[in-house]
């Protein structure tokens, strides 16, 4: 997904695949939480390294970045690179894995992951993210790859001068809107609401953008097209009018959800929206496991999905994380 540096090259531990292999911390997730967290504990001098699906988590794919403090309109593949360039500086390991299960094996824990590695360790940092909602029409899931897509950076090279849809009305679905306009010759930005939950300032740039076409109160219902999408069905929420527009392409944007499932597999309390119950200092209910960033949740937090939260909780994370691993490890604690 993104540039990791030079010498940046995804390393691997020294002992062979077959064994298990031997950490104090484990973070899981490559977002703006999980490589924070990398960093404090690398400064702490802790044994640790960092296993994800994808490097940069949803800060990669963001088209501009304009709320990070001393960075003003970072693209997000850059901040993405700047944070692991930093974590580089301390030689932390970024290995691409996907976590499966956490098994508890006495006073340490074993990550498990899809390439069949195994990882024991003391404590566990779970900065998983979350992953982009479906609008669950029909022709969503057939034209995937071929007009539907969940990323206006990654696919919008695709649409030069052609008709797009953006669909939602947040942060993520404006910015996106704003970036292709810049590729597209027309942008239709859809929106179920009347008003928008965006920030003002993507509100009022949208709104003054001449190739963007804003559809308030509409919502999705079909995706058109056999071998590509060739136009969706769009429906009036207040007045019942349909009607069809013609798009190349159509970009979801309408939010994200938690890794519900997982976290219920492994025995991790979740709440109503399917985030982890953390605690102030972003433990579960289970001894050393830590949970931040978008997947973190429960009446402890306070969720504002940020980039600078998100690096934040890793950080809060980190060093509670620390803490523990102190504690075990002088017998002060189970």
């Amino acid at each position: 997904m993104i540039e990791l540096g030079e010498g940046m090259s995804l390393r691997l531990f020294s002992q062979p695949r077959t064994g298990v292999e031997e950490l104090d911390v484990v973070v899981v997730g490559a977002g703006p939480a999980g490589l924070t967290a990398a960093l404090y504990l690398a400064r702490y001098g802790v044994r640790t390294a960092v296993f994800a699906k994808e490097i940069g988590g949803q800060m990669a794919i963001a088209p501009l970045v304009d709320d990070y403090p001393g960075l003003p309109q970072i693209a997000g593949r850059e901040l993405a690179n700047r944070f692991v360039e930093h974590v580089k500086r301390y030689g932390v390991p970024i290995i691409v894995d996907e976590l499966v299960d956490l098994k508890r094996e006495g006073d340490r824990w074993v990550a498990i992951f899809s390439s069949n590695r195994r990882v024991r360790c003391y404590a566990v940092i779970l900065a998983l993210g979350a992953r982009k909602k479906k609008l669950g029409v029909p022709g969503e899931d057939r034209l995937v790859g071929r007009g539907v897509s969940y990323c206006a950076v990654c696919d919008g090279p695709m649409f030069v001068g052609k008709k797009v849809a953006v669909v939602g009305g947040g942060n993520s679905a404006l910015s996106s809107a704003l970036h292709l306009a810049n590729i597209a010759s027309k942008v239709y930005l859809i929106h179920r609401r009347e008003e928008f939950r965006a920030f003002p300032h993507y509100v009022k740039l949208v709104e003054g953008s001449p190739r963007i076409e804003i559809l308030r109160n509409t919502i999705v219902t079909e995706i058109l097209g056999e071998d590509r999408v060739v136009g969706i069905r769009v429906k009036n929420v207040v007045s019942g009018e349909e009607k069809i527009l013609e798009v190349d392409g159509v970009f979801i944007e309408i939010g994200v959800e938690p890794p519900r499932e997982l976290f219920e597999k492994m025995g991790i309390e979740v709440d109503e929206s399917g985030r982890a119950r953390v605690r102030v200092d972003m433990s579960t209910n289970l001894p050393g496991v830590f949970v931040a960033g978008d997947a973190a949740g429960g009446s402890n937090k306070y969720v504002f999905p940020q980039i600078i939260t998100a690096a934040a909780e890793g950080a809060i994370a980190a060093d509670a994380a620390w803490r523990y691993v102190q504690r075990l490890r002088s017998g002060t604690s189970t």
